[in-house]
């Protein structure tokens, strides 16, 4: 077994542990579900915020973005806010540069009116990022976001995928889609 491979299976007991809550709930996308995967519940534990950083890093070096391609992570805020910052302190204490972006919903209306914080994305190759996804809209509407600004996005990863049509309406879109945990990897296949 890798270390990824145990950081994964750890992570998988941490999200299930922690974030899996169960009974019946309408989604954000208006799906119906007897499960909800309350994400920051996870993203913003003391034991569970450093593994998704390394685990997602891992994940993009497996697939072959990291750390030659890809310079910057972050999606709409805020799910992808702490797994964006989890990275990239993951990155920084392997010694390795990584920065973090926040794409708002909307562009402030005051001060720098900007829609995209953090580092400049004009001319980078970025990485859109999510906690869990459920139809992909979240993470599709931060890609238009970075394309907009300039932006190379690369791919999309999540956390968690609930495996209800987010995959496929990101590759339909023309990028890969990857995740670090499925259904079956939380016993909720």
């Amino acid at each position: 077994m890798s270390t990824n491979d145990s950081h994964r299976a750890r992570l998988a007991e941490l999200v299930n542990e922690l974030a899996v809550v169960h009974g019946q709930v309408t989604l954000a996308s208006g799906l119906e579900s007897d499960f909800y995967v309350d994400m920051r519940r996870a993203t913003l534990h003391h034991e569970a915020a450093p593994l998704i950083g390394h685990v997602m890093l891992d994940m993009l070096e497996e697939v072959g973005l990291w750390p030659d391609e890809v310079t910057a992570v972050g999606g709409l805020t805020m799910g992808a806010d702490p797994v964006a910052t989890a990275m990239l302190h993951a990155a920084a204490s392997r010694g390795l540069d990584l920065d973090a972006f926040v794409v708002r919903k909307a562009a402030k209306d005051h001060g720098m009116k900007r829609r995209i914080e953090g580092p400049a994305v004009e001319g980078r190759q970025v990485v859109v990022l999510e906690d869990t996804s459920t139809t992909g809209g979240s993470p599709l509407e931060a890609v238009a976001a970075l394309r907009e600004a300039g932006a190379q996005v690369l791919a999309v990863a999540v956390v968690v995928d609930r495996d209800t049509g987010a995959r496929e309406r990101v590759e339909a879109a023309g990028l890969p889609y990857y995740a670090a945990l499925g259904l079956e990897d939380l016993g909720l296949a």
